[in-house]
């Protein structure tokens, strides 16, 4: 693959160009670039959106790879020289899909980019094409300046997180693992975003930006009862649609333990020291609720959840159906995929089958360390006096598939956030959008810390 050793600069004139404009741009374009993932390969694919990227990426020198798991569904990848090439090497990685968005549910055009009340507008604002254009101005920069970073850098743009990342990070990982060598740790999404905490010492409002360093592993499952076709009309009890039905509700009412891992302690701990209150393993819900817009995230971490999501039975009014399905979206704490399977089968009951459509691992990295340090430096040189802090995901990121590698993942998309916006309330969400000053705040962020990493 490619380095950037050697690479002249680009004209000066390319100079006078912020990475914080760049940033701002290429987010909207990028959001212009319909990449919706509908889970079942009829979306568009992420190939335009790639190529976008190639472009911007060559046109500052760089020589990245494209490669496609299949047509349509592209991943681009760069590697760039450090200083020190004995030390281990950092993937920073963004996804290019979305999720899809139903137009007539917003107040905007999903896919226009329209930037109003300080904020852009758009499917992927916060997942993730903001990121994604972090990143690649803060590397077009870095690419003009031809100045090297303290060690390598493999950055990776992927299809596909959005389904599990099986037709993307899933795949290079799988098909090019020589273009992640000698790295050992990673950094992506859903970390580093700001909530504003009381902070006792001061008597003063503060910041507090949540560090990812854990994520729940996944199990996307679906439940298949079966039973005895027949007439509308006549008594049935091995109605398929029933025991779905009963299924459903065992597991919808069972009270999953709850269980601090060492990140949510350490989230908790920080957070009461700042505020100047105790908590309770018992009665968080006062902690919970000084954590604004990320409580929900904080929420999904203290037990194992299991959602419904999808149903499919039947295909006529007077017809019960042998078969009836649902699809259910489970996420485990670390350490607990064989406890929560083995729940799901026992609540589904003798007459409906547990398959498993994708499953992937829960993750947990060290809180502290060099690359960790390196992040706080970075964030405080931009917001002096605010605090750091780590945290579970409740969520999964396609860190999940470098870990195969043996690299250690963190979330990291630094943003200073307003302390009314329902951040959390973005993802997946109606009316998607983040603020201008957040990507230009967190493109310096990045920026100090690839020169620091």
């Amino acid at each position: 693959m490619s380095r950037l050793a050697g690479m002249t600069s680009t004209p000066s004139e390319d100079l006078t160009t912020t990475a914080e404009d760049e940033a701002v741009r290429i987010c909207r374009e990028l959001i212009r670039i319909d990449t919706s993932n509908y889970g079942d390969g009829s979306g568009p694919g992420e190939r335009a959106a790639a190529e976008y990227v190639m472009g911007l990426l060559q046109e500052v020198g760089l020589d990245p790879q494209l490669t496609e798991s299949e047509p349509g569904r592209a991943s681009v990848v760069v590697r760039t020289e450090g200083r020190d090439p004995g030390r281990g090497g950092l993937v920073l990685h963004g996804h290019l899909d979305v999720v899809p968005a139903e137009a007539s549910d917003w107040s905007v055009d999903p896919f226009a980019a329209e930037e109003r009340d300080g904020m852009i507008w758009g499917r992927g604002a916060v997942d993730m094409k903001d990121m994604d254009a972090m990143l690649i101005a803060t590397l077009r920069q870095l690419a003009r300046s031809g100045e090297k970073p303290p060690r390598d850098i493999v950055w990776a743009f992927f299809a596909d997180e959005e389904a599990g990342g099986v037709k993307g990070a899933g795949h290079v990982v799988a098909e090019h693992p020589e273009w992640f060598e000698g790295c050992t740790e990673a950094i992506s999404e859903v970390g580093g975003f700001s909530v504003t905490l009381p902070d006792v010492a001061t008597g003063a409002p503060t910041r507090a930006y949540l560090l990812q360093t854990a994520e729940k592993g996944i199990a996307w499952l679906r439940l298949h009862a079966h039973g005895r076709a027949g007439h509308g009309s006549v008594p049935n009890d091995e109605n398929a649609i029933v025991r779905l039905a009963e299924a459903i509700a065992r597991i919808d009412a069972h009270p999953w333990p709850r269980t601090y891992i060492a990140s949510v302690r350490e989230l908790f701990d920080g957070v009461a020291q700042i505020v100047g209150d105790t908590w309770s393993e018992d009665s968080p819900a006062d902690l919970l609720q000084r954590l604004g817009g990320a409580r929900r995230f904080v929420e999904g971490t203290l037990r194992d959840t299991a959602n419904f999501s999808m149903l499919t039975s039947g295909y006529k009014h007077n017809v019960i159906p042998q078969t009836a399905s649902a699809s259910l979206d489970c996420r485990f704490l670390p350490g607990h995929e064989d406890e929560l399977l083995d729940t799901i089968r026992e609540l589904a009951g003798e007459h409906v089958e547990v398959e498993i459509v994708h499953k992937d691992v829960a993750l947990e990295a060290p809180s502290s360390g060099e690359l960790v340090e390196s992040m706080k430096r970075a964030l405080l040189k931009e917001d002096p006096g605010a605090h750091v802090l780590p945290y579970c995901l409740s969520g999964g990121t396609d860190n999940k598939h470098l870990s195969r590698l043996g690299i250690t993942g963190y979330g990291f998309a630094p943003l200073r956030l307003p302390e009314d916006l329902d951040f959390v309330g973005m993802f997946h969400g109606v009316d998607e959008r983040v603020p201008v000053d957040s990507i230009r705040f967190g493109t310096r962020v990045l920026g100090q810390l690839v020169a620091d990493c």
